[in-house]
C-alpha cells in the first residue's frame, strides 16, 4: 500500500487529525531529500490497563505504519516506576508484556502492516553506563525549573514531590537519540516535554528532532480519558453489556459539540478506523429512531455530524446506540485474539491481579441481656464452666454429675 502512495499522500496521512507539528522541516527534508523511510517514536507508561482512549495514538501509528514509516514503540517500564510508584516495579515485567499483547492485537485488528513496527522496553537500553552518564550531562545543562515545568502535564503532581518526576522528562527527552529517530509522537501533554528535548539535546551535541502531537481525547465523563477512573474509560476487554451500559451514561450534552467526547471518539477513532479497515474514506452510520421515517444516515466527516447534532437532527439517544454497535465491532477481533491466547490471559492476571478480598473481622456475638448469667455478670466458657462476680449462682459444672446435684440442691432450696 505504501508503495502506491505519492511522498505528498504519505505526508498527508501522517499529518492527519494532527494537532499540532514541531520542525516540520525535519520530517520534509527526509520524505523529499534523504528520500528515507521516516523513524517515528512512541512511548507510553506501562501503568494502568489500556482502554478505548489508546485506540486514539493507535490510529496515528496505523497512519504511519500505512505510509511506510518505521514505528518504534517504547514499553517505559522505567517511566511507569519513576511516575510516583504508578506501577510496583514487581509488576512492572509483566504490565511491559501486557501492552505488547494489546498494542500489536489493535494494530493487526486496524488492517495495517506492522513488518515495520518495532517494540522496545525501556529497560533494555536506559540502565546502560553510557545511558546513564548521557542522563548525568543532560542534567547538568537543564535547570530544575525547566524540567518540573516540562513534566507538569505528565507527571503525577503531589504535595511532596519527588526527585524522580524531574528524572521523568529527562528520560522521555534522551529516548530520541536512543531510539534512532527522526520524530517523536504523543499527546499535545507532552508538548512542554517535546520544547525541552529540542533545546536541550542539542546542549549535548545531539540532533533535534521534530515532534508531532495528537489532541487529548475527552472521556465518559466529560474530562481527561484515564485508566484510574473507571466511569471515564472503556477497558479494550469490556464485553459488549458492560460497553453499552457505559456508553449509556456517558457525558454528551444534547446539541452541545465542543467538549463532547462521544464525538471526540468518532473523529479520531472510528471514521479514521472504517477508513483503515475497508481501504477507503471513513463512514459512520447513525441508525433513525423507530418512530422517524427515512435511510439511516452515513457521515463521512465529522463537521457534517457536528452540525447534524448542533441542530438537533441527530440526537444522544441516536448517537449513542451508533457508537456502541461500532465499538462493539471494533473491540470483536481484539477480544477474540485474547480469548483464544492462554498465554495473554496469564500475562493479563499477573499484570492486574484481582484485588485481595478482606475476611471481615469476626465481632463477639451479643447474647442480650436474657442470656442466663448475663445481668449477673458472668461468662460461659467453652468447657462448661462460668467466670464472673455470681458465678456461684448459675454454675453447675463442667460434668453431667455434678450438675445434676445442684439442680437438686436448688430444687430443694426453700422459697
Amino acid at each position: 500500500m505504501a508503495n502506491l502512495m505519492s511522498t505528498q499522500d504519505k505526508l498527508t496521512l501522517i499529518k492527519q487529525n494532527l494537532q499540532e507539528v514541531l520542525r516540520e522541516d525535519i520530517i520534509e527534508d527526509v520524505f523529499f531529500k534523504q528520500n528515507r523511510p521516516l523513524k517515528i517514536y512512541w512511548g507510553t507508561a506501562t501503568t494502568g490497563r489500556p482502554h478505548c482512549g489508546y485506540f486514539v495514538p493507535m490510529v496515528k501509528l496505523a497512519h504511519f505504519l500505512r505510509a511506510g514509516c518505521t514505528v518504534k514503540i517504547l514499553l517505559a517500564d522505567i517511566h511507569g516506576f519513576l511516575d510516583n510508584l504508578k506501577a510496583p516495579i514487581e509488576l512492572v515485567k509483566f504490565r511491559a508484556e501486557y501492552y505488547r499483547f494489546v498494542i500489536i492485537s489493535t494494530l493487526k485488528s486496524l488492517n495495517v502492516p506492522i513488518d515495520r513496527l518495532v517494540i522496545v522496553l525501556g529497560s533494555s537500553y536506559q540502565l546502560s553506563a553510557e545511558y546513564t552518564m548521557d542522563l548525568f550531562r543532560l542534567s547538568s545543562v537543564v535547570s530544575e525549573h525547566d524540567s518540573k515545568k516540562a513534566g507538569s502535564e505528565v507527571v503525577k503532581q503531589v504535595a511532596n514531590p519527588t526527585l524522580s518526576g524531574l528524572i521523568y522528562p529527562l528520560m522521555q527527552t534522551l529516548d530520541e537519540q536512543y531510539l534512532d529517530v527522526d520524530v517523536q509522537f504523543g499527546g499535545v501533554d507532552q508538548r512542554k516535554i517535546f520544547a525541552l528535548a529540542s533545546e536541550a539535546l542539542p546542549k549535548i551535541n545531539y540532533t533535534e528532532r521534530a515532534h508531532m502531537m495528537n489532541p487529548m481525547v475527552p472521556g465518559l465523563s466529560g474530562g481527561k480519558m484515564s485508566s484510574s477512573d473507571p466511569d471515564s474509560k472503556i477497558d479494550l476487554l469490556d464485553p459488549p453489556d458492560v460497553v453499552e451500559k457505559k456508553l449509556k451514561k456517558a457525558h454528551c450534552v444534547p446539541k452541545e459539540v465542543e467538549g463532547n467526547g462521544i464525538l471526540s471518539f468518532v473523529e479520531y477513532v472510528l471514521l479514521p478506523v472504517d477508513g483503515l479497515k475497508n481501504d477507503r474514506k471513513g463512514r459512520f452510520v447513525v441508525e433513525r429512531r423507530k418512530a422517524e421515517d427515512g435511510e439511516p444516515l452515513v457521515y463521512e466527516d465529522i463537521a457534517t455530524l457536528k452540525s447534524d447534532y448542533e441542530a438537533d437532527t441527530v440526537t444522544p439517544q441516536v448517537l449513542k446506540p451508533a457508537i456502541t454497535k461500532a465499538l462493539i465491532e471494533l473491540l470483536k477481533p481484539i477480544q477474540a485474539e485474547y480469548q483464544a491466547s492462554a498465554e495473554w490471559q496469564d500475562i493479563a492476571n499477573k499484570a492486574y491481579p484481582p484485588p485481595e478480598v478482606k475476611k471481615k473481622d469476626k465481632k463477639p456475638k451479643n447474647l442480650g441481656t436474657r442470656f442466663p448469667g448475663a445481668k449477673a455478670g458472668v461468662e460461659a466458657k467453652p468447657d462448661g464452666h462460668v467466670e464472673g462476680n455470681s458465678k456461684d449462682q448459675v454454675n453447675l459444672g463442667t460434668d453431667a454429675e455434678g450438675a445434676m446435684q445442684n439442680l437438686d440442691i436448688q430444687s430443694q432450696a426453700p422459697s
